[in-house]
């Protein structure tokens, strides 16, 4: 998997559950998907993506942007 499809799949994600947690319990939950689409608007414009960030640090990604799960194998 690639640091783009993640940050879809996470975003998707993320949203998703904004969502049925506004229709079910409160419409401030809207906030996280406005959140999400801030940070994804963002991104585009500085480059910056909080979750690659921490991939990277954990040493998870590896030069072509493909996820290694629990880190890269030497």
């Amino acid at each position: 998997m690639t640091t783009h499809n993640l940050i879809r799949l996470l975003a998707g994600s993320v949203t998703l559950i904004g969502v049925a947690l506004t229709h079910w319990v409160s419409p401030w939950w809207l906030l996280v998907p406005a959140f999400v689409g801030l940070n994804l608007v963002q991104s585009v414009f500085t480059g910056f993506c909080p979750p690659t960030l921490i991939l990277r640090k954990l040493g998870w990604v590896d030069a072509n942007d493909v996820i290694h799960w629990g880190g890269q194998r030497s």
